[in-house]
């Protein structure tokens, strides 16, 4: 498989091309890391006492098809625009999207946000209708960017994009004619999923050789190898046969496959030495998220094989809360310090941030896999959940909307 390069996130990267204007739409993590924050608190906060019917949300779709939908395509599409339009100009050399086009494409998330919160008034057309044109817009911004660039190497991000994109115009069919949108989650689930192993290949062992240097430590993560490849491979492979849910292979075969890929995933993180990290929370979150990708497979593995819909649970909030919303909360952080000129160290409020969405995960997927006590520990969860991302907001929303530090 070629290599994907991407390269740490710790300057501004090229500069020249900001126009003038607020600070808040010179560069695409600003709007997105700080406003998707805020949504994904507000989402958990309604989506409880929602479900228990303690208040109502007048959109036309049920409590858990909203709760899917706007964390996958609300929050986590947010968090992956604002990284990408971080990223991509240090791949491509290219000036960052800001301004005018980033306001209007910012202005798109909103109002897809409005649509889906409002459908029983507005109907659901505008609510499928601006959530795909805004996944849509992402895309081809990305893929302009790259192409522009000649950065060939990072187009299979273009294409894990636009599977995105498509997921969500499955949920949408299947919501707008009255089915079931389960299958256009885990498309979007395996689209996202892929494009963090993919991208979390790259960085999370460069940051990890990038601190084990600076300590003075002579052994390094392993480079990407065809190791690397295979695990991927045979990951998306088994994902594959997970989003069509038993039309194609039994599943016991997939569930064993999905096995094979936690080991192949697990063994690729114990490559990046992983225990020589706990003393920078920046880095050892990184690998506190990736973790959440095994555990994914492996409990998604033991669900098929066992017939279980409780562990089956379990497995998609292993990768959504955990590795998404950990692996999220990481970049966002490192990122938010590393482009408005701030040293790359993690404040008591930062420690505590990661500590919340770790316990977020993790109480989460105890609440799946012990029905018993799934009330208490999805309130647990959630409250972590809110604790994590409210607090980003208020300890990185004053960098965001203020201009870089001088050198």
């Amino acid at each position: 498989m070629p290599r994907v390069i991407v390269k740490p996130l710790t300057s501004a990267g090229p500069q020249a091309g900001v126009r003038p204007g607020l600070v808040l739409f010179s560069f695409g993590f600003r709007p997105f890391f700080l406003f998707g924050s805020l949504y994904a608190a507000l989402l958990m906060g309604l989506w409880l006492p929602w479900l228990r019917g303690f208040l109502d949300v007048p959109t036309s779709v049920s409590p858990v098809a909203w709760h899917a939908h706007e964390l996958l395509f609300g929050y986590v599409a947010a968090a992956i625009t604002g990284f990408l339009l971080t990223a991509i100009p240090g791949w491509t050399r290219r000036p960052p999207i800001s301004g005018w086009l980033l306001l209007a494409l910012f202005g798109l998330w909103v109002a897809g946000r409005l649509a889906v919160n409002l459908s029983s008034v507005t109907g659901y057309a505008p609510a499928a209708g601006l959530s795909t044109a805004f996944l849509v817009a992402v895309t081809a911004l990305a893929g302009r960017e790259i192409v522009a660039g000649g950065n060939w190497r990072n187009l299979k991000v273009v294409g894990l994009l636009a599977a995105f994109a498509a997921s969500h115009a499955v949920y949408s069919w299947a919501i707008w004619h009255g089915g079931d949108p389960a299958i256009g989650a885990r498309m979007a689930n395996a689209a996202v999923l892929l494009l963090l192993t993919l991208v979390a290949g790259r960085i999370v062992p460069a940051f990890t050789a990038n601190w084990l240097k600076a300590r003075g430590e002579t052994v390094m993560p392993e480079p990407h190898a065809r190791y690397d490849s295979v695990a991927v491979g045979i990951g998306a492979l088994g994902l594959a046969l997970w989003v069509v849910d038993g039309w194609i292979v039994p599943a016991g075969i997939v569930g064993t496959i999905l096995l094979g890929a936690a080991g192949l995933h697990l063994v690729r993180q114990l490559r990046w030495r992983p225990h020589r990290t706990l003393a920078d929370p920046l880095v050892a979150v990184l690998h506190g998220a990736y973790l959440f990708v095994p555990v994914g497979f492996a409990l998604a593995g033991l669900a098929l094989i066992a017939g279980a819909e409780d562990v089956h649970r379990a497995a998609v909030h292993a990768w959504t809360v955990g590795a998404f919303g950990t692996m999220t909360l990481a970049m966002m952080t490192r990122a938010s310090l590393g482009h408005t000129g701030r040293p790359l160290r993690a404040s008591p409020a930062t420690v505590i941030i990661y500590l919340s969405v770790l316990s977020a995960a993790a109480t989460r997927i105890a609440a799946s896999l012990f029905p018993a006590w799934s009330p208490l520990l999805s309130s647990s969860a959630a409250v972590a959940w809110i604790a994590a991302f409210v607090g980003y907001a208020v300890a990185y929303g004053p960098m965001l909307l203020a201009p870089r530090r001088a050198a």
